[in-house]
């Protein structure tokens, strides 16, 4: 008999700014593992979720961006879980290096792309669980499967459950990086604009109740799909105009 998954969000910046999630079932798996030093604090959240954090099955990535992968070999030394990410953003988890340049998406791509921050390298983490395709996970204990979504980087993925929860890395934000809440916003990067809106368009075609994104809070699909609309035209004026940048696949 399979086990509910439940998603619990851990905040790892502020409230709903940068986002790592706890999912809970038979055995609890991590999605994401924030920015570089966020290991205890991940672990600290875990625990207090009344997980024992020795438990944890699993860590997925769903992208190489320093936020999002910034203290996987932490958490992983703290936990002995594996890690697992896709194979197309194994450069950046295997050096600790997001590809460069960023791609901003607006204005505030344009002002983050200049914090040092996001230049820096994490401590690199070979990941044991190589992702290609649709994956289930309910080996490692949870009702739930990883889904590739490339666009936002080559290797990114999310991970839908069995109760219709979207877990969705940069697939979507909430706006200004979660200040609005439930209002659909671009991340502030891309490296493929176009490939993230067909991404995002196919995980809603699945009928997700919710998604979770690494930036804000919960996004109602109905709301993301209103704004989908409207991107794909504003992705179509820029097209037009020649001011559509994309990350070729060699770079």
């Amino acid at each position: 008999m399979s086990t509910a998954t439940r998603v619990v969000p851990i905040p790892v910046l502020g409230r709903h700014h940068i986002n790592a999630y706890l999912l809970l079932g038979r055995r609890p798996v991590v999605v994401d593992a924030g920015t570089p030093g966020s290991g205890r604090k991940i672990l600290d959240a875990i625990a207090a979720h009344g997980v024992d954090p020795a438990d944890l099955s699993l860590i997925v990535l769903t992208h190489g961006h320093i936020d999002h992968f910034g203290s996987a070999a932490e958490l992983s030394r703290l936990t002995g879980a594996p890690v697992a990410g896709h194979v197309a953003d194994l450069g950046p988890f295997r050096t600790g290096r997001v590809r460069e340049p960023y791609l901003p998406t607006g204005p505030m791509g344009r002002l983050m792309a200049r914090n040092a921050k996001l230049h820096a390298r994490a401590e690199p983490v070979e990941p044991e669980v190589l992702l290609r395709g649709e994956t289930d996970l309910s080996e490692f204990g949870i009702e739930a499967r990883v889904m590739p979504t490339p666009g936002h980087t080559a290797g990114s993925v999310s991970v839908l459950t069995g109760q219709g929860d979207l877990v969705a890395g940069d697939l979507i934000a909430g706006s200004f990086m979660g200040l609005v809440p439930g209002r659909p916003a671009d991340p502030p990067f891309h490296d493929d604009p176009v490939g993230n809106l067909a991404s995002l368009r196919r995980m809603l075609d699945l009928g997700p109740a919710r998604l979770h994104v690494g930036h804000g809070g919960p996004l109602e699909p109905g709301r993301v799909r209103r704004w989908a609309a409207r991107e794909e035209r504003r992705l179509a004026r820029r097209r037009a105009a020649g001011r559509l940048v994309t990350r070729g696949a060699e770079d």
